[in-house]
């Protein structure tokens, strides 16, 4: 069952996120903390994440800016670091509270629970209106790398604010997708490095349910590279800020 489950979401996440920005890790990682323990299953999303825009970067890697590049991938990358050693300090906290519901017990996380914050807040910059075109000038491109490398290191959830301050760097949709899944990248070997150093890497028996999700979010994004001009970004945004409540809540409660 597991592995129906991280494929079908791998396959159709992977290629929502060519038009989004975000979406795999945000969605992918609920799917895997089913199975595993939260920590693990945001490594595991990582590697998952990382094996994906290594994909992507092929298909449009060619596109890239690297002016854009230095100024946001390089601070992304440095403070991700700083994130992925956050996370593992909170994956070794007592859990905060408990509760019955329908005659389970529920447990809630510290490090669940800061996820959890996370993916609402994200949620909510494509959901309103208001935030969906918040947008920053390119002179906080530094800023906004080094936010958004922390938030990715932390969770995996950096898309959303990497989309809000690529959108005003005046790319072209192919430059946008080149070079944001090449942040991407730089980000995911920097928090893969500190899951891996604080023993909360991926264990080996793990392995073939990644490579399921590797396998279908390579699929995903190969079918969504020739999709690229048939949907609209608002109308993707819109379906994953709705997908990022109900998980959000799910892991808010401990039901996750």
């Amino acid at each position: 069952m597991e592995y129906v489950l991280i494929a079908a979401v791998a396959l159709v996440v992977s290629g929502l996120t060519l038009f989004s920005g975000f979406g795999l890790g945000t969605l992918l990682m609920p799917a895997m903390a089913i199975f595993f323990p939260i920590e693990i299953a945001i490594a595991a999303t990582a590697v998952v994440h990382l094996a994906n825009n290594i994909f992507k970067v092929i298909l449009f890697g060619k596109h890239r800016k690297n002016r854009i590049l230095l100024q946001f991938g390089l601070p992304a990358m440095t403070l991700a670091f700083v994130g992925a050693w956050i996370l593992t300090q909170l994956s070794g906290l007592e859990p905060l509270y408990s509760y019955n519901w329908l005659g389970k017990e529920m447990t809630v996380e510290a490090v669940k629970l800061v996820v959890s914050v996370l993916i609402l807040g994200f949620a909510m910059l494509d959901l309103l209106p208001r935030f969906r075109e918040l947008q920053f000038a390119s002179k906080f491109l530094p800023l906004g790398g080094a936010v958004s490398g922390l938030m990715g290191g932390l969770s995996g959830h950096q898309g959303a604010l990497r989309s809000a301050f690529l959108a005003n760097a005046g790319l072209t949709k192919e430059q946008f997708i080149g070079t944001g899944v090449t942040i991407a990248c730089l980000v995911d070997v920097a928090r893969l490095a500190i899951y891996s150093s604080h023993n909360t890497g991926v264990e080996s028996e793990n392995i073939p349910l990644i490579i399921t999700g590797c396998t279908a979010a390579f699929l995903g994004a190969f079918i969504g590279k020739r999709l690229v001009e048939k949907v609209t970004m608002e109308q993707i945004q819109k379906l994953v800020a709705v997908m990022l409540i109900i998980l959000s809540i799910g892991l808010g409660s401990g039901v996750i």
